[in-house]
């Protein structure tokens, strides 16, 4: 029971959520929370995310059941009903993260939260996933939302370090989620996703991901060339993750095959997982 609750709930991805908003507060200058307040604030934002994620997974189980990937997912196998219960239970779960987040933090915290559910929610999962390619570049604002709740904990008008980070999340998405959509095309397309590889073809995507990765890396470069209170160690964790995650993209742009795909949806999370720790160690730590 607990492990399918994980899945439904998409709890990996939701701590990797809630992590991006406890270094969005770390990054923003005037932050005076108590290490018990740190949590909440990733535990709001983990109740959130895991809100969106299991109405994601409510409103896909017909995409759900005709992809091999995702056919042993909770709603799909009939390991829990679909009814009227998750909806309101989801509901209740968004609506508890707001409340907790706008009582404790502040308004633009509890704002954040919202529109991060939201927009993987209904804007990725409900209008644009069936629809667009364009579908997951849209998602990749819920993980920036994520990182300006965090950062409005600290001061309501954030910083630019805050700002570029969440700029960060947003370039991320993408290419993540697109390798991992060169690996599965044949899901995909049988589902009739209109994932990038599914309808510009895997190569064409390759060079896309890896022009979107050059930017990625270039934007998280930037704030320690300027007065944005990350330094040497921040440039260390991002240059070493960037390089690693580009040289990953010139592998797929030269194989794109499976495992090259997977190789790079890896590098992805290891590039990202570098800049999170490089932007919350930096300041507080180094």
């Amino acid at each position: 029971m607990f492990s399918q609750l994980v899945n439904v709930f998409k709890l990996r991805i939701g701590l990797l959520i809630a992590i991006t908003a406890v270094a969005g507060y770390a990054v923003t200058p005037g932050g005076s929370l108590h290490p018990l307040e740190i949590l909440l604030l990733g535990l709001v934002v983990l109740m959130s995310s895991a809100s969106a994620g299991a109405f994601n997974q409510y409103i896909e189980r017909d995409l759900d059941a005709r992809m091999v990937r995702t056919r042993s997912r909770p709603f799909v196998t009939g390991s829990f009903k679909a009814g009227q219960i998750w909806l309101w239970s989801i509901a209740l779960l968004l609506m508890l993260s707001v409340v907790v987040a706008n009582w404790w933090f502040n308004s633009m915290v509890a704002f954040h939260a919202f529109m991060g559910a939201f927009t993987y929610g209904v804007i990725y999962t409900m209008w644009l996933k069936r629809r667009s390619a364009w579908n997951i570049v849209i998602g990749g604002l819920a993980g920036s939302f994520a990182v300006l709740a965090g950062a409005a904990a600290a001061d309501p008008g954030m910083s630019s370090s805050a700002i570029i980070l969440a700029v960060v999340l947003f370039l991320w998405t993408p290419p993540h989620f697109w390798s991992l959509a060169i690996a599965l095309h044949k899901d995909y397309a049988e589902a009739k996703v209109p994932m990038l590889p599914v309808v510009v073809g895997d190569q064409k995507a390759a060079w896309i991901i890896l022009a979107n990765t050059i930017l990625l890396v270039a934007v998280s470069l930037l704030p320690a060339f300027f007065d944005w209170g990350l330094g040497w160690f921040y440039l260390a964790c991002a240059f070493v993750g960037g390089i690693y995650f580009i040289y990953k993209n010139i592998q797929l742009v030269q194989e794109p095959t499976r495992k090259k795909a997977m190789g790079n949806f890896f590098a992805s999370l290891i590039q990202l997982t570098l800049v999170l720790i490089g932007s919350m160690l930096d300041i507080h730590v180094v």
